[in-house]
């Protein structure tokens, strides 16, 4: 099967490695989130998020000024339906973004420790 007489102790130190605070990982590691694209990834998600809600809305807009023939109406509306849930997604990826940058040892929603 595999030439590892143990791998319980591979297993184990891959976990250890897992483990460690992003902080102490290397700085071109990708798994911290570190690597030289990072920050171009961010930002094509949030464009993307913002530009995906913006044609949603607007599609369905258009399809219901068809359907019921209402002109303008309809994707007038839900453009602005769709620009706010843009603004909402582009926020929480901000969000999530800034939670990775806290201190380490605070405590965290991702945080799996004890509970009162």
């Amino acid at each position: 099967m595999s030439d590892d007489p143990d791998p319980f102790k591979s297993l184990g130190e891959r976990l250890a490695k897992a483990r460690q605070p992003a902080g102490r990982r290397r700085e071109g590691d990708e798994a911290g989130g570190r690597g030289s694209m990072a920050g171009f990834s961010m930002a094509f998600r949030i464009g993307v998020e913002l530009v995906a809600a913006l044609i949603v809305g607007v599609g369905a807009g258009l399809l219901l000024d068809k359907w019921l023939e209402t002109a303008p109406l309809f994707l007038v509306v839900f453009f602005f339906l769709g620009a706010a849930a843009g603004v909402l997604n582009v926020y929480r990826a901000a969000s999530g973004l800034a939670g990775g940058m806290r201190k380490s040892g605070e405590p965290g929603e991702d945080d799996l420790g004890p509970h009162a």
